[in-house]
């Protein structure tokens, strides 16, 4: 589950030209010390079944121990891309859930976004998703995905 953005005013496309990149819910992460609870490393973190219930995720976190938090689909990640979780984007802190974003292509001097339900954002505003996105991939820019 993920949701796309795009410079606004030039329509749903995957041409990496309007193509910012997906944001998708990439199971735990520890905030505190920036690690993915993934144990095959945080490439592979869409490649698991689970979060906690599969054998490729810790269910702790393996440098400091700390225990993820309980957390609904009002404030999980999983939530967000439900659309459940409507709070404002935050960094959040101890082991919880986190996404990734995928760029498409670089920010650079965009000012508007839209994502792929037609909700806008400016600049800042999508500044602030991205700070529930501590997984950043830079290997599909350039390319055509959804």
């Amino acid at each position: 589950m993920g949701t796309n953005f795009y410079v606004a005013g030039h329509g749903r496309t995957d041409d990496p030209k309007w193509h910012l990149g997906k944001r998708s819910a990439a199971g735990g992460y520890c905030w505190d010390c920036g690690i993915s609870l993934c144990m095959v490393g945080e490439e592979r973190v869409h490649y698991g079944k689970g979060y906690t219930n599969d054998d490729n995720w810790y269910k702790a976190c393996p440098k400091c121990g700390k225990k993820p938090t309980e957390e609904s689909l009002d404030f999980s990640s999983a939530g967000r891309e439900l659309g459940f979780n409507k709070t404002k984007p935050k960094r959040k802190t101890g082991v919880a859930s986190c996404s990734s974003f995928t760029w498409a292509r670089k920010l650079g001097k965009v000012q508007k976004i839209k994502n792929e339900y037609g909700d806008e954002y400016t600049r800042e505003e999508f500044e602030q998703i991205l700070l529930e996105c501590p997984i950043q991939f830079n290997h599909m820019l350039g390319q055509w995905f959804s």
